[in-house]
């Protein structure tokens, strides 16, 4: 392909991202790269390319040249959507039947009130229908004393007044029901951002609030969760579903750190602190436990694939790992952590607040 025009290349790609780059180049004098460029090759099969755009003079020519170098990351791109999805589902699987809980509980109580309230109108409704008696008879010139007798002991046979102090109440008790219910469902919909595979705009404090409501059964009986949000923040262009997943695995971890703590007897509740900040450039959020920190010798091994502490079956050691991958490759960003035995960890992920996608990609670059 050298000396040929791009467009001969024979490959159908997404020529705006290409364009772009080599605008940057251009005007940078610097090399560029381009993360997970989709494809069509001449066969009509898709994939994905890294590719380096890298600026050299052309001897004898004002104008720059450029050398492409594009790596075939097809393979690893679906090797890494195998292992994101079953670390997603074995996420789902663990949450599921705490959320199940968190909705039957309320759904419970509004199902009670409903009950008592149904019952409550059908013994009010007898009175009623014991006043248009009463009110039929005096038209026909009844005696009044044992017509009142009679209501007032239906009255108290049924507890009018206890009824009427009560219902209201159960009112309220199920429309709190409701709304804790409609909160979870909104909750999960924000953490799944279902059919969005683009980078787009988020509220990082939303996609954190709902990331915490969808794991509550997971945190609620080890640990107080406390939020400490800057409101101030811009939106930042993320993968909200991949995002939310890397909150999750961090706050599951800090619950299971703290679980562990509790059992060896070393505390009664523990306290997850989550805060997020601007950092000139950058958003920064941390994720504090009152765990029992990470041991020395595992600290350089935590994102490693298929590393974990836990025992078999009770996790597949992907959750850190993914969570470097989504946080470092696909967002331009940083994930580290601070411990201290007996004191606790403190992961910090940070998010460049870039304005295009193409200043994301070229964090990386360097």
């Amino acid at each position: 392909m050298l000396g040929r025009p791009l467009a001969e290349c024979g490959l159908q790609w997404d020529w705006a991202r290409l364009s772009e780059g080599l605008a940057v180049c251009r005007q940078k004098g610097s090399p560029v790269q381009l993360r997970e460029v989709r494809y069509t090759r001449p066969d009509k099969k898709e994939g994905f390319l890294n590719i380096n755009i890298n600026p050299f003079e052309v001897e004898g020519s004002a104008e720059m040249g450029f050398l492409l170098l594009g790596e075939d990351i097809t393979e690893r791109k679906i090797l890494e959507a195998q292992l994101s999805q079953a670390q997603k589902l074995e996420a789902v699987g663990q949450l599921a039947a705490g959320i199940a809980h968190e909705i039957n509980t309320p759904t419970q109580y509004i199902g009670d009130n409903i009950n008592f309230l149904q019952d409550g109108l059908a013994q009010i409704g007898h009175v009623v229908q014991k006043c248009d008696d009463f009110m039929a008879q005096l038209k026909t010139g009844a005696d009044v004393p044992p017509l009142l007798n009679e209501l007032e002991a239906l009255k108290k046979q049924i507890r009018l007044n206890y009824l009427l102090t009560e219902m209201p109440l159960a009112v309220q008790d199920a429309l709190e029901g409701v709304e804790r219910v409609t909160k979870i469902v909104q909750a999960m919909k924000l953490f799944s951002h279902p059919g969005v595979e683009e980078k787009t705009a988020i509220n990082i404090n939303q996609a954190i609030e709902s990331t915490i409501t969808v794991a509550r059964n997971e945190w609620k009986y080890i640990a107080e969760v406390e939020t400490d949000f800057d409101h101030t923040l811009p939106p930042v262009l993320c993968l909200a579903s991949e995002f939310n997943q890397v909150i999750l695995n961090i706050l599951i971890n800090a619950a299971h750190a703290i679980k562990e703590v509790m059992k060896a007897g070393g505390q009664e509740k523990g306290k997850i602190t989550i805060t997020t900040r601007q950092e000139v450039e950058w958003v920064e959020i941390r994720i504090k436990d009152t765990g029992a920190g990470i041991k020395e010798e595992i600290r350089s091994k935590i994102f490693d694939p298929f590393f974990t502490t836990k025992e078999v079956g009770q996790g597949t050691g992907q959750g850190l790992a993914i969570s470097h991958s989504v946080i470092v490759k696909k967002h331009g960003g940083s994930i580290n952590f601070e411990t201290e035995l007996g004191q606790g960890t403190t992961f910090i992920i940070r998010l460049p607040l870039k304005q295009t996608l193409q200043e994301v990609e070229e964090v990386h670059v360097g």
